[in-house]
């Protein structure tokens, strides 16, 4: 998988939401994880047994979309065809998509949960085919070919395959240059590459297992106990990197809460 030799990845994601039912169908009939753990305050979801979200119910928690937090989870499946079998899935289920970018490192599919929790599915290109600045990777946000990626589909979608993982989360934050302090100097991830409004981080070469942008969140404070949306994102580290961090739990300049795990810890 693209992430496994980094140093850090992400694990996986906590979402406060209202509904558990509506959101966690949402999650296993649209995206194809399955359920596999849960009670009736929370459910964990994931592929072929890897744990990918967790839902945590708060009926009275509020909804606020223009605070830092999250921006979207982005899951990475194993390679185009499958990304075509999902494209065609939900384009048969009629699922309205926010849209769909050629982004040069990868092919992504936008879309949102019932309680407008940000979604990407993508598929990697292959590494070598990745072009390099002297700042890091090339990226860029172009039309996608869709129908090329139908063409790709290789049978029909029978959920998120084996290899499907949590490839990188991208927050709201207040201010980059802050989020940049924060992610590079206390996680000590690197900046692969830099956008209006917007930075992205990473270990190992990947082209971005962490990002934030001001988009939506320009000035944004501390983060409201009580919301909907984000309630952490957990991320697995490398024995030695894990012991460098010597923390097990962060917070960035908003609240936003990164949790670290050794890598191979379930939920």
């Amino acid at each position: 998988m693209a992430t496994s030799d980094a140093p850090i990845q992400v694990s996986r994601v906590a979402l406060i939401v209202n509904d558990l039912d509506r959101v966690g169908d949402y999650y296993r009939s649209v995206i194809g994880l399955e359920r596999i753990s849960g009670s009736g305050k929370e459910t964990v979801l994931g592929a072929a047994g890897l744990p990918l979200v967790e839902l945590r119910q708060d009926r009275a928690a509020r909804h606020r979309p223009r605070e830092a937090g999250l921006f979207h989870t982005a899951f990475l499946l194993p390679d185009r065809a499958a990304l075509g079998r999902w494209l065609r899935h939900v384009a048969e289920l009629g699922i309205a998509l926010d849209g769909a970018s050629d982004h040069l490192v990868s092919e992504a599919i936008y879309l949102r949960d019932p309680e407008g929790n940000g979604i990407e599915i993508y598929a990697d290109r292959p590494r070598d085919s990745w072009q390099h600045t002297g700042s890091g990777v090339q990226m860029d946000t172009i039309p996608l070919d869709l129908q090329g990626l139908l063409r790709a589909a290789n049978g029909p979608w029978t959920g998120a395959p084996e290899g499907s993982v949590v490839g990188h989360v991208h927050l709201q934050v207040g201010d980059v240059a802050e989020a940049e302090r924060f992610y590079m100097d206390q996680l000590g991830m690197d900046r692969m590459a830099h956008m209006p409004g917007a930075s992205f981080f990473a270990t190992g070469g990947y082209h971005h297992h962490l990002a934030g942008n001001i988009w939506h969140s320009r000035g944004a404070g501390l983060r409201s106990a009580d919301s909907t949306g984000l309630a952490e994102v957990v991320l697995a580290a490398d024995p030695d990197r894990l012991q460098a961090l010597g923390a097990e739990t962060f917070r960035d300049p908003w609240g936003t809460a990164i949790r670290i795990e050794p890598k191979g810890k379930a939920a």
